[in-house]
């Protein structure tokens, strides 16, 4: 799907450069980028990653502390 997205004649300049540097297409330093967008607010990017981050939490819930007849907590 394409969307169009605005960008000011300086900050584009310096993407395209960045490109270059890099020797990526704009595409990709796009996809990086949107991709570190989602990590930051903890939405899965894709399926493996989804199901990475559902298998973690699954375990973490099943993982209790429980106290021995001693009382105490195992470390």
């Amino acid at each position: 799907m394409r969307k169009l997205i605005a960008f000011d004649d300086d900050t584009l300049d310096k993407l395209k450069q960045l490109a270059r540097d890099r020797m990526a297409t704009f595409q990709e330093l796009a996809d990086e980028a949107f991709a570190d967008l989602l990590k930051k607010h903890g939405i899965p990017i894709d399926l493996k990653d989804a199901l990475k981050r559902s298998a973690g939490l699954s375990k973490a819930g099943t993982a209790r502390k429980t106290r021995s007849k001693t009382g105490r907590t195992p470390s």
